[in-house]
């Protein structure tokens, strides 16, 4: 045999030899391994998994993929309008100064304020003279929706998101732009507020006309879910209008006039959200949700807060005509229970607690001559009824105006001139 074949033959010997040693040795290494429960993920990061290439295959015949059918009308109008209010569509992040625990955990509790709740759960944190308590931390206590009325940052959203006055609010657009915001204006009668961001050529949203809505309409709602999920989309129908609820929660109880009940998802965090139609239209601010029962929440509608906005855009602040009178709707059952003599109208009363008194002092009822357990029938020759209440008659005046009342006082008709004034904030 040559010196040249010797050589080569004891390369590959060689060879073999180290190769079947080297791969033994790994097999072992692996094998001898004990089970740690590595995770799925970090277990492919050690040992990945071997890819095989499959050959591409030309879709044909009975193993075609198929492809996706056309949109509805529906599904394309939705997509469409998602497409063109979200941009205009806010996030409304709540901060404020918590205390520390000597621990280092943070208050309120974070399951709660995970969830963006606007309001805090207070715990007491336990301190010794030993173990001062550590300065307060800022930090994100809760969250809420908004949508963009004016290019150059007036943002419409609910009251309760922004009543901490102690409290700092941050504006998150839909691209992700922090913005410090202002609480510009909030309403003394209706949950709604306006915010001021310093920001220029914005999107912003296109109003409708909540008076036209129908029963069973297609509605979206967009917001910040648990003010962790911004810009989610929600889907439903009006399953109600002209709803009087009380909304309530640790800062207080409110009345929604004229609410509109919708069967989309309403969650912690869509408060000041809109409420949108299958037009691209806002028409409605979405405010509260039932507790009680599934998917039944409720938004103020826009016409109410137009009068708010185009006010705020004019003077900076809300202009509101008064009338000074806390009433109960009448209606054909509430005739029956109560042995009035009549189905519709405006029953002057009093409220739940003593101070909460049927007619305000020096209000322009009170200088009229209104009186508790009156009952207000008509304004300007318009009925009063669910589909045509107080409130939605008075707003639609302004401070100065003169109004006429036909009341029924124990018995007798009577008409009375009240003139409307500025409410003082």
């Amino acid at each position: 045999m040559s010196e040249l074949r010797k050589a080569v033959l004891a390369s590959i010997i060689i060879s073999l030899v180290i190769g079947l040693t080297a791969g033994g040795t790994a097999g072992i290494l692996v094998s001898q391994i004990p089970d740690l429960n590595i995770p799925t993920s970090l277990n492919n990061i050690l040992w990945p998994p071997i890819a095989r290439r499959t050959p591409a295959r030309e879709p044909s015949g009975a193993g075609a993929v198929p492809e996706r059918p056309p949109a509805t009308d529906e599904e394309a109008a939705t997509i469409d309008v998602v497409r063109r209010v979200s941009p205009a569509v806010v996030s409304i992040v709540i901060s404020k100064e918590v205390a520390v625990r000597d621990n280092g955990s943070l208050f309120p509790n974070d399951f709660f304020s995970g969830l963006g709740f606007p309001f805090e759960i207070e715990i007491p944190s336990p301190s010794t003279p030993s173990q001062p308590s550590a300065p307060p931390v800022k930090r994100q206590v809760g969250g809420g929706s908004g949508f963009i009325v004016s290019a150059d940052g007036l943002i419409t959203t609910n009251k309760h998101v922004v009543s901490d006055k102690n409290a700092e609010y941050t504006v998150v657009t839909a691209d992700g732009r922090r913005f410090e915001a202002k609480v510009l204006a909030t309403d003394p009668f209706v949950d709604l507020a306006l915010l001021k961001i310093e920001a220029r050529n914005l999107p912003t949203v296109r109003l409708g006309d909540s008076d036209r809505i129908r029963l069973g309409e297609t509605v979206i709602a967009i917001g910040n879910v648990l003010s962790e999920f911004p810009n989610t989309v929600t889907k439903g129908v009006i399953s109600g209008v002209n709803r009087r609820v009380t909304a309530g929660g640790p800062l207080g109880a409110e009345v929604i006039e004229e609410a509109l009940q919708t069967d989309a998802a309403i969650n912690p965090g869509n408060s000041g959200g809109p409420l949108v139609n299958l037009r691209g239209e806002v028409i409605g601010i979405n405010t509260a949700v039932s507790q009680a029962g599934q998917l039944v929440g409720f938004a103020i509608p826009v016409n109410v807060a137009k009068p708010v906005i185009e006010s705020v855009k004019k003077s900076g602040r809300i202009v509101r005509p008064w009338l000074g009178v806390r009433y109960v709707l009448i209606t054909p059952e509430l005739k029956n229970e109560n042995q009035l003599p009549v189905d519709y109208g405006a029953l002057v009363v009093r409220g739940e607690r003593q101070t909460d008194l049927a007619v305000a002092p020096s209000s322009p009822a009170d200088k009229a001559g209104l009186q508790e357990n009156d009952i207000i029938l008509e304004i300007d020759g318009q009925k009063i009824n669910s589909d045509n209440p107080l409130a939605r008659q008075i707003q639609r005046h302004k401070p100065g105006d003169k109004i006429k009342l036909k009341i029924l006082r124990k018995g007798e008709t009577l008409e009375v001139e009240v003139v409307l004034e500025e409410i003082k904030q």
